[in-house]
């Protein structure tokens, strides 16, 4: 069954030019507090940093720039792995657009199964903490989740050091394991593990959600509802945009000018669903107008290739990842964009990628539970087609109906980059952020002098 929404009230037409106004997004610190104030003094902790492509990575990076253009003092506290194994290794201290970066070395053996990722977790986890411990007094620490509960790091320097914690929750561990039934509750190791967890949602002093659905999961866990702020992730209106389909370089180069294209572009992950997509693709191999391509990697990869190349789809092509100054060039390639959440994830993970197919000016076909933050940003941007899960029939019929009616998706992705604009773009989101440090540590000291953390080593820009 194939669900499409009420058309939004506002429309924008697609294009880098015409949908890029002037900045008009307020810098709250800096008019809040005179420039004579110390600037507040922020470590965020995440194992993935700049020049790492994974997603929690790219969007730090994107918050602690803004924040250190608008006044904040911004330190980073990340793996000196990679999260692509292979990749050339960054230096351990840097001073990057404004924001200093301390990486701690860690093994970086890559995603391939549990107990190799929990390698890479600790290793980075052991250093982390050591660093942090040694590092002086921050007014403000920021956790992601990767690794899983290291925002106890947080927990700890509140209760020795006096610094604000807050947890930016990206996902939800171990309800991500537990919910896919690759751990047990009845283990005690699992459950002192998931109570550990929770409570250090419920020590923060603020936490940051993805979501509605995952704010409620957060709320079960014991966390105060005042202290649960939502922000979505972004995308950037200058980083993706849309590119007309006609003399597209990518399509052009692939062989892909005269094929609708639905593509998969990301993380294959667990957390999502493929037997939807495969078999969409077997029913319509004999169809030579429609292309699946998926570009990234990840853990079910491997499925998707070994279904390719057994059963001979030809209309199913694999690509590596894409630089990100690319994805305007990646994501616009692209007729429609494939989305899928498995319905136990709910409340658990947020797919981002949905915010960067609305910035491509791209419809989104979504495969997943009714109700979540993807199907409900869907239906209210009225930007593309929610699928139910196992409904084959309902894909085939939706990737037909676009695949015939390319004035029905023009339409959708001019609907989706105008909602994308008015409220998942990265300007709007990181003011938001702004905001919410500025709430959190009303009255900075106006004493103006600083430490210094770290040898300076070389100081980069981009």
């Amino acid at each position: 069954m194939v669900n499409q929404a009420k058309r939004a009230t506002d429309g924008s037409r697609p294009g880098r030019p015409a949908d890029q106004p002037e900045e008009t997004v307020r810098r709250p610190h800096l008019l809040r507090f005179g420039r004579r104030d110390r600037p507040r003094r922020l470590l965020f902790i995440n194992q993935y940093y700049w020049p790492d492509h994974a997603s929690t990575a790219q969007h730090l990076a994107d918050l602690t720039e803004a924040l250190a253009a608008d006044g904040h003092e911004c330190h980073v506290l990340c793996g000196q792995g990679t999260y692509r194994p292979g990749a050339a290794r960054p230096p351990r201290q840097e001073v990057r657009n404004g924001v200093h970066v301390h990486r701690v070395p860690a093994t970086s053996l890559g995603r391939g199964n549990t107990y190799v990722r929990m390698i890479d977790y600790l290793s980075f986890y052991a250093r982390a903490f050591l660093l942090a411990m040694m590092l002086p007094r921050f007014d403000a620490v920021v956790t992601l989740t990767t690794p899983p509960i290291i925002g106890l790091v947080g927990t700890i320097l509140r209760r020795l050091k006096g610094s604000r914690h807050v947890y930016w929750s990206m996902d939800l561990h171990p309800d991500a394991s537990l919910a896919l039934g690759r751990m047990s509750r009845s283990n005690p190791v699992v459950a002192s593990f998931a109570w550990l967890s929770d409570f250090v949602y419920r020590q923060a002093d603020k936490v940051v959600v993805l979501g509605p659905y995952m704010a409620d999961r957060i709320t079960a866990k014991g966390a105060r509802p005042d202290r649960v702020t939502q922000v979505a992730v972004w995308s950037r209106r200058d980083e993706v945009y849309p590119l007309p389909r006609e003399g597209h370089p990518l399509r052009a180069s692939l062989g892909l000018s005269d094929k609708f294209v639905a593509m998969y572009s990301g993380n294959l992950g667990l957390a999502h669903s493929f037997d939807e997509f495969l078999d969409a693709a077997r029913r319509l191999r004999d169809r030579e107008d429609i292309v699946f391509l998926f570009v990234g990697g990840g853990p079910r990869l491997e499925e998707v290739r070994t279904a390719k190349e057994r059963e001979g789809l030809d209309n199913v092509r694999l690509l590596d990842y894409f630089p990100r100054e690319q994805l305007h060039i990646s994501l616009s390639m692209a007729d429609a964009h494939l989305i899928s959440m498995r319905r136990e994830m709910t409340g658990i993970v947020v797919p981002g990628k949905l915010y960067g197919v609305m910035a491509s000016g791209r419809p989104a076909v979504f495969v997943g539970p009714e109700h979540c933050e993807s199907a409900d940003t869907i239906r209210h941007a009225d930007c593309g087609l929610t699928v139910r899960l196992g409904d084959v029939d309902g894909l085939v019929d939706a990737l037909s109906r676009l695949a015939s009616d390319s004035a029905l998706a023009q339409q959708m992705g001019a609907r989706g980059r105008a909602a994308f604009l008015a409220g998942y773009e990265k300007t709007s989101c990181c003011a938001h952020w702004n905001t919410l440090i500025g709430d959190l540590l009303p009255v900075p000291p106006t004493v103006s002098t600083t430490r210094a953390i770290g040898p300076r080593v070389g100081v980069t820009s981009s």
